[in-house]
């Protein structure tokens, strides 16, 4: 399979993420195993009350997030990877980033899907701002 026919979704998006849209991108009718990682805004951070929190991307995230699903194509049987992280302002519970990986076998996609939910957090430029309850507030780089 070619990394391109792999890679089904990528987005960075100033809307509400679906869970079910990104479980739909990486459906094959091959795939035994689909791992799913859904990262959430937390009320908390290094022991600080969160009251708010918003993410910027450079505009080369995308561009960056589909070569970080590439290299995860090349070293994993993959037959589906899908990524989406959002920006702008967020609140707690808010979905962040979901990130999908389907395969043969639950194993495959479990190393997979954490492969790319790492890189993308190491790699993809896209930075939290966070605000705290005490009125501080600080810059996250996610890579």
């Amino acid at each position: 399979m070619s990394h391109d026919s792999v890679i089904r979704l990528i987005g960075v998006r100033d809307e509400p993420l679906s869970v079910d849209e990104v479980l739909a991108a990486v459906a094959a009718p091959g795939a035994g195993g689909t791992a799913l990682f859904i990262g959430t805004v937390r009320d908390h951070d290094h022991a600080r009350t969160v009251t708010g929190l918003g993410y910027s991307a450079h505009p080369s995230a995308e561009q960056q997030l589909r070569a970080v699903m590439e290299k995860v194509a090349a070293d994993h049987p993959v037959h589906g990877l899908a990524a989406v992280h959002r920006v702008g302002d967020l609140r707690v519970g808010d979905l962040a980033v979901i990130a999908a990986a389907s395969c043969a076998h639950r194993a495959e996609a479990f190393a997979a899907c954490r492969r790319l939910i790492d890189d993308l957090k190491a790699n993809v430029p896209i930075w939290k701002h966070q605000t705290f309850a005490d009125g501080g507030d600080e810059w996250v780089g996610a890579c």
